[in-house]
């Protein structure tokens, strides 16, 4: 890729986006086009400012960025998506790669690393921060754990929404399903993790860090 990269800046919280505006409006070869507060947003504003690269936080309201990350990839395939968040997790890194992002970076990293981020995304390179890799490179020597890399993509999405007290007829909304698709997952969900109410697995889930919004 030539030329300057154009960003789509996606995170819940204004402030958050408009940091990260001028730090980026600092850098030569990029320019911020747009940014979004919510996946709706982010799915929209990529449709109509056809961003080279997307900078992308997974705690939104609503969906999560690694499902808005799915469906914009299937509108717009050609998108790299740097997920920049919060968690360092290697669940959510797991989850956010196989979801078609390029990238994965803490938001603990230094500015420095976030754009170093953002030209290997756009060059289409993979680019993970070194304390993701770490953990996910850790995770990898520990299958299995809890049951949760069993879960389907849908099914992490679900489970996600259900540990922060959405309920199932939110749920089927916000994810365009029936509510009995959504019960028939949850009930998927218990099973796989071996949680036998909504306690357990509300308690499994704050123990794998999923429950923080």
């Amino acid at each position: 890729m030539t030329g300057t990269t154009r960003i789509l800046l996606v995170d819940d919280h204004a402030v958050v986006r408009e940091g990260y505006r001028r730090l980026l409006a600092e850098v030569p070869g990029i320019s911020v086009v747009g940014d979004a507060g919510s996946a709706a947003q982010a799915y929209e504003r990529a449709r109509s400012l056809r961003p080279d690269v997307v900078v992308m936080d997974i705690a939104l309201p609503g969906i999560s960025g690694i499902e808005a990350t799915r469906r914009m990839l299937r509108d717009q395939p050609n998108l790299r998506i740097l997920m920049f968040s919060m968690y360092d997790d290697a669940i959510y890194a797991s989850r956010a790669l196989e979801a078609g992002a390029l990238g994965y970076l803490s938001k603990a990293s230094a500015p420095e690393v976030l754009v170093q981020a953002i030209h290997a995304v756009s060059r289409g390179e993979r680019y993970v921060s070194p304390d993701v890799a770490m953990n996910l490179a850790r995770s990898a020597t520990q299958p299995g754990k809890s049951g949760i890399e069993a879960l389907t993509p849908r099914e992490f999405e679900v489970l996600r929404l259900l540990v922060q007290g959405e309920t199932v007829r939110s749920i089927s909304e916000k994810l365009v399903l029936s509510e009995k698709t959504v019960a028939n997952h949850q009930s998927a969900i218990r099973e796989k993790l071996g949680a036998r109410n909504s306690a357990q697995l509300a308690r499994l889930a704050s123990q794998l860090n999923l429950n923080v919004s």
